[in-house]
């Protein structure tokens, strides 16, 4: 449609007078009841419905609103992509960026892109306005409505005279895009803003620095509010305490102690010195963020997924398909009627902004995270908004609710009142609401959210008042045993005693703790002093008195109307608990100084309980103490061959860091992994390294463990499969209590026996876990330039980059962190070379392209027929394989030209045969996932070339690429195969799996080998999954098989479901170790094994037993990476001469899992 009259000043001319006609033609179409539309007049700005005739009268008399270039108001779709617009001045509309930025700008304003009044400029050349009889506008521009016509001002005006294609504005935004996407620092971009002044025609209309190109993109952005805190933690200076000069409950001055507004130069005292706030808290008001999910075309119609989008067949894909949310959604009908009112999850943590880890300092930004987004959105970076940054050095702790309180009253209003938003998808206003799910966070913040104390005897906030715990005399902290509750009424173990804690156990679980309890449990500490200041001190409680009251507080939000029906309020971390648990296994199996729960005070402990007397500590000589060999424990050799095979892994690009680098095998130790190593160690590699190294007995309850995780870590849950997890966790705690001294349960191991009943409550722990938080915390980490304001500059890095998130939505043909490609591009081949392939070659992968089409099977079964029925069966497929290929062609080309013309065009291309020359490449993206051939990666710390193809009747083979090469059909049709080594997997001399269920492969043993014409070397690439093999150096030629997968895959429930519905970290194969064969109640249980040598201490047994040290209750009880970096993938993006990354410091994309 041709809006070209909009631009035309002469409102008497024919061509304006034409246009408002096609307008109000346009506009009719769209009318209500009444015959009456919205005026949109520079007077009326769209704030009346008035006839079309006399709007036809405003239009010309006053022009219609500048900018108003989509009629969104008059039925024209919002998307981009339902407006044609008509070119009419260089500079307006034959720019895509500039028509791009003018987009955003109605998107930002959409109550002010249709200004009330002209420039002046325009006032002054128009012929119509100043007219006698023409009302004047009278309305004062407000202050939202200047800095639109600001902006507008900079979109309208060209970078310099004669620019077509770049706006003042468009050029700004654009190289601030590059500054937050490259992380440049101002000094570059002032920098290059002056060569740039230097280098374009003097007209430029540019920035001179960065100061002032930042005051501009400001304007597009959101702000935040600074609100002073006192020192100690007490204390808002907010609202009615805005004014005083002091905390009102420790006394601290609210500035900071060398300026508190005294100048230093006493001859000049009239002169005014800016106080400086001691602690200041960064307030990002909810929200205007949250309005802008729906000013975004891209956004908004997905903030509905979790009601148009979502499938309901019983399984948990999304917190939408939860219990808690459908209870929610039940009790707050009113609130769950809008599918558009927004569901938040709360993430706190702690981290150091500094990248010298030795000084002490410990910033916490609290992030909301949208859940209302589908899959494949939420959890991104994007989408996270950081609503509020207090400020170190020390943590808030406890004294977390004094800074939610902004947000607390945010999150208040939008339930109890709602906010107007326009809603750009439908296109209307709507009220929208949000409320607050839950929170994410690790343990210690667990405890600072809710209140609970999460060290000592009732460390554990599911079990509450009703916990097993014991102290332990020498160990000098608690262990949280007992599992045996968490069985049936009648399982075996429960009247066991020997091979516990030397007691039956006969107790039940403990029921879970609702919302109304948690109240009444917490009015003794309604009233709590908040503050670090000393004289607070008095509401630490001493020793014993937690059995009166272990609440710290009653947490903040259960100020909100809705938190005390939550069935979950707070989240316990997957991530961390599987780091911890990693840390107690391995440190405990290998027997590694400082990290075994295994050590002397451990069996002192075990005889104080009167337990295992097999293990005691004995006296050997005088003057040494003798450590009898656990049933753990691992012989030099078994720990030799187990940490070789960590050692000797090789996984696929993108799969994980190179965990074999904290393998030390001199040492006999792994250390130095983040929280994502102990995650692929424990699901993926740890079981496989295990076998052989210990025991049948023990190796296969830490197997089960790890099967556990895997389970529990899916993206796709089902309450069935749940129900028999819990039942499984609750057994292999148990198993591991038989094994395992009482000092290795932690309350990290014993919060395992929790983690299903969230999943049961809350769905996929994918929405709920601290991985893509730690993450984001890295993220703001990289905004701090400077280190003596390290929150001002988080502050204003995430402001830049939240303004150029949503603004880059809007570039085109330029990279955004919404367009830049993601790690393995589809079909990126690297070096494609041109080769002639031998007959042989040829013919084995023409004939699996026709044999691999269903069109071909009619073809394949008169050839069969064709052939000799009297001959045997090996003999007529034999026959089959060699003759089909040049059979097919002149079949089809001796056919009449009627019978030819019914045949699929595809088939007549396939029987032309495919060209002699084909392409041959060493590398093939397919699917999110990077194939190499074998003998490319000979020299790579990743393994690409693993290969399996699944066929119908349920046989999958495995092989090695060796080579990848393009058909071409006469440029009709192309076809890429993979040409791989297979092992045998028919007779069985090439295949088996081992008693626990892992599959085992031996390249010894191959078929295929294109050696033979009938040989079926090739499969297509489509065809094809990626495995990885484990070389075992225990087995001989075999290798384990673990299957893999491409990230950033969702099963949405559109389809059947299949093995590929769940995550490459997640899947249960190949473990099929099950309840029944994994635990043996009527064990005779071994406590000590006889072919280790014991350990020998050069210290008295005596001496040992009176070393009683200082209260370990705070201590190895919670492991922390602090902050986890992006260090967690291997990557060998380049290709042919570049640096080849050995995985050890390498940089993920942006949101991996």
């Amino acid at each position: 449609m041709d809006k070209s009259w909009m631009d035309i000043r002469d409102r008497t001319s024919m061509d304006y007078r034409n246009g408002v006609g096609q307008f109000l033609n346009f506009a009719s179409q769209h009318a209500q009841r009444d015959g009456t539309i919205v005026c949109p007049c520079r007077k009326c700005a769209h704030s009346t419905m008035l006839a079309i005739d006399v709007v036809r009268i405003h239009l010309v008399s006053h022009g219609i609103c500048r900018g108003y270039r989509r009629w969104t108001f008059h039925g024209e779709s919002s998307s981009r992509k339902s407006s044609v617009r008509t070119p009419s001045t260089s500079v307006q509309e034959n720019s895509n960026e500039n028509s791009n930025m003018r987009e955003m700008l109605h998107l930002m304003f959409p109550m002010h892109d249709m200004v009330p009044e002209p420039m002046e400029e325009d006032m002054a050349s128009d012929p119509v306005v100043g007219d006698p009889g023409v009302e004047q506008p009278t309305q004062v521009p407000n202050e939202e409505s200047l800095q639109f016509l600001k902006l507008l001002k900079d979109v309208e005006e060209p970078c310099y005279k004669g620019c077509t294609k770049f706006s003042k504005l468009s050029v700004i935004v654009y190289l601030y895009h590059l500054k937050c996407l490259l992380g440049w620092t101002n000094k570059s971009v002032t920098f290059l803003l002056q060569f740039l002044q230097e280098l374009l025609p003097s007209s430029a209309k540019l920035p001179k620095d960065c100061y002032e190109a930042k005051k501009i993109i400001k304007d597009l952005g959101l702000s935040y509010e600074k609100i002073d805190a006192c020192p100690n933690d007490c204390m808002l200076f907010w609202k009615e305490n805005s004014n005083l000069e002091a905390c009102s409950n420790c006394n601290h001055s609210r500035w900071a102690s060398n300026e508190a507004g005294v100048p230093k130069n006493t001859n000049a005292p009239s002169k005014k010195v800016k106080k400086k706030a001691a602690k200041i808290l960064r307030w990002f008001p909810l929200k205007p963020r949250l309005k802008r999910l729906f000013m975004s075309p891209e956004v908004a119609p997905h903030m509905k997924w979790h009601v148009d989008g979502r499938t309901n067949d019983g399984l948990m894909r999304h917190p939408a398909d939860s219990e808690a949310w459908k209870s929610f959604d039940s009790k707050y009908v009113e609130f769950s009627s809008e599918p558009r009112n927004v569901r938040l999850g709360l993430a706190a943590d702690g981290f150091n902004p500094f990248s010298n880890m030795s000084t002490a300092h410990s910033t916490w930004p609290v992030m909301l995270v949208p859940y209302n987004l589908p899959p494949w959105m939420c959890m991104k970076r994007a989408y996270f908004m950081l609503s509020l940054l207090i400020p170190g050095p020390t943590s808030p702790g406890n004294d977390i609710d004094v800074y939610l309180q902004p947000l607390v009253q945010e999150l208040k209003e939008l339930w109890d009142v709602g906010v107007e938003t326009f809603d750009v998808s439908s296109n209307s206003s709507f009220q929208m609401h949000a409320a607050l799910l839950w929170t994410i966070n690790d343990f210690p913040a667990y405890g600072d959210l809710s209140g609970w104390s999460t060290k000592g005897a009732l460390a554990c906030p599911s079990c509450n008042y009703d916990p097993q715990s014991c102290w332990l005399k020498h160990g000098r902290k608690f262990s949280y045993i007992g599992h045996r509750r968490f069985l049936d009424s009648d399982h075996e173990f429960r009247n066991q005693d020997r091979e516990f804690d030397g007691r039956k156990n006969f107790s039940q679980a403990p029921v879970v703790v609702s919302g109304s309890e948690i109240i009444t449990q917490t009015e003794a500490v309604v009233d709590v002093v908040f503050g670090k200041k000393k004289d607070n001190l008095t509401n630490k409680r001493k020793r014993g008195e937690e059995a009166l009251c272990i609440w710290k507080k009653r947490s903040i939000f259960f100020s909100l109307p809705y938190w005390e029906n939550h069935m979950l309020r707070h989240n316990l971390d997957v991530m961390h608990i599987e780091k911890n648990v990693v840390d107690n296994v391995i440190g405990t199996v290998l027997n590694m100084d400082g990290k075994t729960k295994d050590n002397l005070k451990a069996r002192l402990d075990l005889e104080e309980m009167g337990i295992r007397s097999e293990l005691y500590l004995e006296e050997f000589g005088s003057d040494k103490t003798y450590k009898p060999p656990a049933c753990f424990e691992m012989t030099t050799s078994e720990k030799y061959s187990f940490l070789q095979v960590l050692k000797g892994v090789s996984v696929p690009d993108g799969y994980a860091s190179n965990v074999s680098r904290c393998v030390k095998l001199k040492e006999r130790k792994i250390s130095g992994m983040k929280s994502h190593d102990s995650h692929i160690l424990m699901q993926q590699l740890f079981p496989i390294a295990i076998r052989g190294s210990l025991p049948d007995e023990v190796s296969k309850h830490l197997i089960e463990l790890s099967c556990f995780f895997r389970e529990i870590c899916s993206k796709v849950l089902s309450l069935e499969v749940l129900e028999s997890l819990q039942k499984r966790i609750a057994v292999t705690l148990c198993e591991l209590e038989r094994i395992f001294p009482p000092s290795f349960f932690t309350v990290m191991v014993h919060l395992l026996i929790h983690l299903t009943d969230e999943a049961k409550i809350a769905g996929p722990v994918h929405y709920r876990w601290m991985y893509p938080i730690e993450r984001y915390l890295s993220r703001l980490k990289s905004y701090v330039r400077n280190k003596a304001c390290p929150e001002g500059c988080i502050a204003e890095g995430y402001l830049a980059e939240e303004c150029l998130t949503f603004c880059s939505r809007y570039f085109k043909n330029v990279e955004t962190v919404f367009t830049r490609p993601i790690r393995n591009v589809e079909e990126s081949t690297g070096v494609v070379l041109s080769i002639t392939l031998d007959s042989k070659s040829w013919t084995q992968a023409h004939r699996y392209v026709l044999f691999s089409c269903d069109e071909i099977t009619p073809f394949r079964t008169d050839h069969l027929k064709e052939l000799h029925p009297n001959v045997a069966n090996d003999v007529i497929e034999k026959q089959h394989m060699e003759r089909f290929c040049h059979w097919f062609k002149y079949h089809v080309l001796s056919m009449d030209v009627e019978e030819r013309e019914k045949l699929p065009e595809k088939v007549i291309w396939l029987a032309r045969y495919p060209d002699n020359e084909v392409k041959r490449f060493k590398r093939y993206v397919l699917n999110g996932l990077k194939f190499r051939t074998k003998d490319s990666e000979a020299n790579r710390k990743t393994q690409n070339s693993g290969v399996s193809v699944a066929t119908e009747g349920g046989v999958t083979y495995y092989g090695v690429l060796n080579d990848i090469i393009e058909l071409n059909y006469s440029e009709k049709l192309r076809y890429v195969l993979f040409k791989c080594e297979w092992v045998d997997v028919d007779s069985g001399r090439g295949y088996k799996t081992d008693k626990f269920g892992f599959p085992l492969v031996n390249f010894t043993r191959l078929i295929h080998k294109g050696d033979r014409l009938i040989d079926e070397p090739y499969v297509l690439a489509s065809q094809a999954s990626q495995v990885f093999y484990v070389e075992d150096p225990r087995h001989k030629d075999w290798m384990v098989v673990v299957k893999t997968k491409a990230r950033d895959v969702f099963d949405v429930g559109t389809g059947a479901s299949s093995d590929d519905d769940v995550d490459n970290f997640c899947e249960n194969v190949p473990y099929t170790i099950t309840i029944d064969n994994a635990h043996d109640v009527n064990d005779n249980h071994a406590w000590t094994r006889r072919d280790v040598e014991g350990t020998i201490y050069e210290a008295p047994l005596f001496v040992e037993r009176e070393l009683v040290g200082d209260d370990n209750i705070d201590d190895e009880e919670f492991i922390d990476d602090v902050y986890e970096s992006n260090d967690e993938f291997t990557d060998d993006e380049n290709e042919d001469g570049e640096e080849l990354n050995d995985g050890s410091n390498n940089e993920s994309t942006d949101d991996e899992s």
